[in-house]
């Protein structure tokens, strides 16, 4: 084990919805607007707050979740990319102490716990004042491990409310209140059914970000924030990682969708791949008009099927392409949205939209979402990937449902969440596996393994 000493703060709430992002981004962008290093992390599965940060930053955003990683992996791969010279920036998800269960495992506080790391609350101030230092005394006292280092005041209404409220924490609670964001008008992140529409799909993000600079360095105290960064403990991890298990066949080609349809790929996927001396070749679904023919295996993550419904259904020759590799037994592993390519056609907003029609089902979208929250699979079912046996532990968020189905089989029994339905998940059609479950390489390191064989399966049998 070896000390890191890193200058680090978290960014929390008291839940979901109450400014988190708005006030990570600004501090994240601020910060960097001063030549300072800003290396952000997220706390929980996440795709689209860390491609967020990671614009705002101007560096990869990390997801941090104790759940699928373990305690151990998360430390090691914060310590890892964590800034010597810089800030490390957290930001935290729904409320504080809000996590698995009653007790809050797996919550942010405990996060915070887990790498010493102080912790900074955002509280919306909408019809409320003294009110404020109830909240506060409360977030102090519940665990007094957790480091409660300040408050950023969020929606504030008017000079006379800030400052009941500043002073009414202040003196109730010890904490200092370290900024006052007031209320604005207009929306300055756009959102949709899944949370914030993604910065690939917003033309105006780099504005956004700006704006949020501009909001927090008039509301925020970014140098206070900065020393209490700096003023933490060392925190103690692996300072590298275990030997790669197998080696896989040199040169494979794994090809991955990238486009704005399809964007929810974990950094660490992607690098796993890299790692293992793999190459990845970018394969675009709505402007390609075939698969490259050398790929050994396809990667296809989550993304917006549905709002690029029309581009994708329209590009023929290239969903075309995809069903013929899929006959030919190209190994296909697909994610949530990728599942939804693989069917026979989506439903949105009272329109079908043919798909590649690999599996016998169409996809329909609902208001409500269909699956949400952590998923844990059992694989029970031979197949191309894994082993009978392994436990793989991910997340799912979909609003989509398969319906009108034909004959399907799958390969993952559900210990936990809700998958394609009826206890399972993992749709399989030679060596084509399609679910709703979302991996990360570094708590699933069995699946990009496993990807790799597959590739160098077909390899040798193209051979």
């Amino acid at each position: 084990m070896k000390k890191f000493y890193l200058p680090r703060i978290m960014l929390s709430g008291i839940s979901g919805d109450c400014g988190k992002t708005l006030v990570s981004l600004g501090v994240a962008a601020a910060w960097r607007r001063k030549g300072l290093t800003v290396v952000p992390f997220k706390k929980g599965p996440d795709y689209i707050d860390p491609a967020w940060l990671g614009i705002a930053a101007g560096k990869p955003a990390r997801n941090l979740d104790t759940w699928m990683m373990g305690p151990r992996v998360v430390a090691e791969s914060f310590t890892k990319h964590a800034s010597t010279d810089g800030l490390n920036l957290i930001e935290g998800n729904r409320g504080l102490y809000d996590g698995e269960d009653a007790g809050g495992t797996h919550s942010s506080a405990e996060l915070s716990k887990l790498l010493k790391v102080p912790v900074v609350v955002i509280i919306p101030t909408v019809k409320i004042t003294r009110t404020a230092a109830a909240l506060v005394l409360g977030l102090k006292s519940m665990d007094r491990d957790v480091a409660l280092a300040g408050v950023i005041l969020n929606r504030v209404a008017t000079s006379r409310q800030e400052a009941l409220i500043r002073s009414s924490i202040e003196e109730s609670t010890g904490i200092p209140v370290l900024g006052a964001i007031r209320r604005f008008s207009g929306e300055l992140l756009a959102s949709r059914h899944l949370g914030l529409v993604t910065p690939e799909e917003c033309s105006r993000s780099r504005e956004s970000i700006d704006r949020a600079a501009d909001i927090v360095e008039g509301s925020v105290d970014l140098e206070r924030l900065s020393l209490i960064a700096g003023k933490t403990e060392p925190i103690e991890a692996q300072e590298k990682r275990p030997d790669k298990s197998f080696t896989p066949a040199p040169g494979l080609k794994i090809g991955i969708f990238r486009s704005s349809a399809f964007t929810f790929y974990y950094p660490e996927n992607l690098e796993e791949i890299d790692r293992y001396g793999a190459l990845k070749i970018p394969v675009d679904p709505v402007c390609d008009s075939a698969l490259p023919e050398d790929l050994d295996a396809l990667y296809i993550g989550g993304g917006f099927p549905e709002t690029h419904a029309t581009v994708l259904s329209a590009n023929e020759s290239f969903r075309r392409s995809v069903f013929q590799a899929a006959q030919r037994g190209l190994p296909i592993w697909a994610e949530c949205g990728g599942l939804m390519f693989l069917c026979r056609s989506v439903h949105w907003q009272g329109s079908r939209y043919p798909m590649a029609g690999i599996f016998p089902a169409d996809i329909v979208l609902d208001r409500k979402p269909a699956g949400h929250g952590y998923e844990e699979v059992v694989v029970d079912h031979p197949n191309s990937f894994l082993s009978t046996g392994t436990v793989l532990r991910g997340h799912e968020f979909h609003y989509s449902r398969l319906e009108s189905t034909g004959t399907i089989n799958t390969i993952f029994k559900v210990k936990r969440g809700v998958g394609t339905g009826n206890g399972r998940d993992g749709m399989i059609y030679k060596n084509v596996v399609a679910s709703y479950l979302h991996l990360h390489a570094l708590g699933s390191t069995s699946w990009i393994e496993g990807l790799l064989r597959a590739a160098g399966a077909s390899e040798s049998n193209d051979a």
